[in-house]
């Protein structure tokens, strides 16, 4: 495997998990308010639960990405 597929892999897959956990942290945050995400309907509760669900996942990604950067080697910027 070469060095730019090696990258490649790489950030998918902490774009994933990063996505993922937030995605996760977002539906733990929406449970401890109370705001049940699967309930009946579209109230203001499960509208807030998606989105914290959602907030969640863009952090996560976002923080994916910061790590990204960090972790960048310089050989790797080509």
């Amino acid at each position: 495997m070469d060095a730019q597929m090696k990258r490649m892999l790489l950030q998918g897959v902490s774009d994933a998990v990063g996505f993922v956990g937030g995605a996760l942290a977002g539906y733990w945050l929406a449970q401890g308010m109370g705001w049940n995400v699967f309930g009946e309907g579209y109230d203001g509760a499960s509208i807030s639960g998606i989105i914290a669900i959602g907030l969640g996942g863009g952090a996560g990604l976002h923080l994916a990405r910061i790590w990204q950067k960090a972790n960048l080697k310089p050989s790797d910027n080509e």
